[in-house]
């Protein structure tokens, strides 16, 4: 298999009309969203749980130097988190939210455009001025950021976009910044990135890739093409592009649309009372919606799911059901009654149940929804003014300041453990930070 990967022809070099991509990546971000308000934890060991508080699902440099790992479960590291001082936080992910909002606007301030990849990640087209001075504007953007939100961000630049997650990847290994221009060293650079840790490339491909020879990214750049398309389909092929310079993955500046929105969680106790697995499937449904409104988009379906957990031996029962609506619709009351409905239809006495979720299927834009001659709920012009105002107040006051009373009230069994959470700093006027001048 490794002598029957030819070599691609030479192709040309891409001209540098493409401009530049910029790649703005926040270090350790959850990590350092639990500094921001506690400078006293400032180079010092942190990790940030998982729902429920079972897993670990962020580390700071200084916990991944102890060598905590990823998605190691709670309880079996507790003792020596412990014994090594290490700081431990229940994810806050309202806080972690706000200030990634408050991240990109920074960016926004700063380029004209950005396009967020991730909660803590987002790349810029760098184009004419901006790409002459590529080097200036990201020092700009690592210091405005740190000095605006007091998160620390890692800037790479390359001809493309995967070139920029190289250059980002460099830049976390030095002092933040690393900009790769078109004549770059790119041989010396690729050599040195492994095939499974190039953006695009899943540990199957990279396997596939192995049995071939190819086990870096400069290998990679330089395979056949029409090989490429045969192993690794389209997508390979593209990444392999962009390797060389070529950017592919920037044609279409349209963001996909997404396609459904899902809101679960695992209960901080076990759930018998279908009463209260009604509050917590209303909650997540109006979570759900909230992020619908906030994209502009309307659903067509929705489904509910239950289940009990995976680790009883015995008394399991787990169950899925769904509607489809005539009209796309955003409205949290419709979407509510609806799932209250589907629950009853699933709902078992008998079981504890451990999770349930809520899906949003078949989104359409809301500016894109046909109209219909026969009055519906799902339409009703005043229930679309009633979930703009919903909405301004929850944003303005804090989430769950205006509630439907189908959610239940503060302090549901059913909410998530977060024993060891910090304070909702931004998003909750109990919580905010107190200065005191002496």
């Amino acid at each position: 298999m490794g002598t029957s990967r030819p070599c691609r022809k030479p192709m040309p070099s891409s001209s540098a009309t493409h401009g530049l991509w910029g790649l703005v990546d926040c270090n350790s971000f959850y990590a350092s969203c639990e500094q921001v308000f506690r400078p006293d934890l400032r180079g010092k060991a942190i990790v940030v749980l998982s729902n429920n508080d079972g897993c670990i699902i962020a580390r700071s440099a200084e916990a991944k130097k102890l060598g905590i790992a990823m998605g190691e479960p709670y309880y079996k590291v507790q003792g020596l988190l412990k014994a090594k001082e290490v700081n431990v936080f229940s994810s806050n992910f309202p806080l972690y939210g706000d200030l990634s909002n408050r991240v990109m606007a920074t960016m926004e301030e700063i380029c004209p455009h950005i396009e967020q990849y991730s909660i803590d990640e987002a790349f810029i087209p760098l184009r004419g001025a901006l790409a002459v001075n590529a080097e200036d504007i990201a020092v700009t953007l690592k210091e405005t950021i740190l000095r605006w939100t007091g998160i620390p961000v890692s800037v790479g630049v390359g001809p493309t976009r995967t070139l920029s997650k190289v250059a980002n990847h460099l830049a976390k290994k030095g002092n933040g910044i690393c900009v790769l221009r078109q004549d770059a060293p790119y041989q010396d650079i690729l050599s040195k990135v492994p095939a499974e840790d190039i953006w695009g490339i899943g540990r199957r491909q990279a396997a596939k890739l192995a049995l071939a020879g190819i086990r870096n990214a400069w290998q990679l750049a330089q395979a056949n093409d029409a090989w490429l398309r045969k192993r690794l389909t389209v997508m390979g092929w593209q990444t392999a592009l962009e390797l060389r310079g070529i950017p592919v993955l920037d044609q279409d500046t349209t963001p996909t649309p997404r396609k459904s929105v899902v809101c679960s969680r695992s209960f901080g106790e076990r759930i018998r009372d279908r009463g209260l697995l009604a509050e917590a499937i209303a909650a997540f449904t109006a979570r759900a919606a909230e992020r619908m409104r906030r994209g502009e988009l309307l659903t067509r379906g929705i489904a509910v799911h239950i289940r009990t957990s995976y680790f009883e031996q015995q008394h399991q029962y787990e169950q899925t059901a769904q509607r489809v609506f005539r009209q796309g619709t955003n409205d949290t009351s419709f979407l509510q009654r609806t799932a209250a409905q589907i629950l009853a239809e699933i709902f078992s006495p008998g079981f504890a149940y451990a999770k349930a979720g809520v899906l949003l299927f078949d989104l359409i834009p809301a500016r894109s929804q046909q109209t219909s001659l026969l009055p519906s709920p799902e339409t009703d012009p005043k229930r679309r003014e009633l979930m703009t105002a919903l909405d301004k107040i929850n944003a303005k006051h804090g989430r769950d300041t205006v509630r439907f009373a189908a959610e239940g009230l503060q302090g549901q069994v059913w909410k998530m453990k977060q024993n060891k959470r910090s304070p909702r700093y931004t998003t909750e006027w109990e919580e905010l930070p107190t200065a005191y001048c002496k």
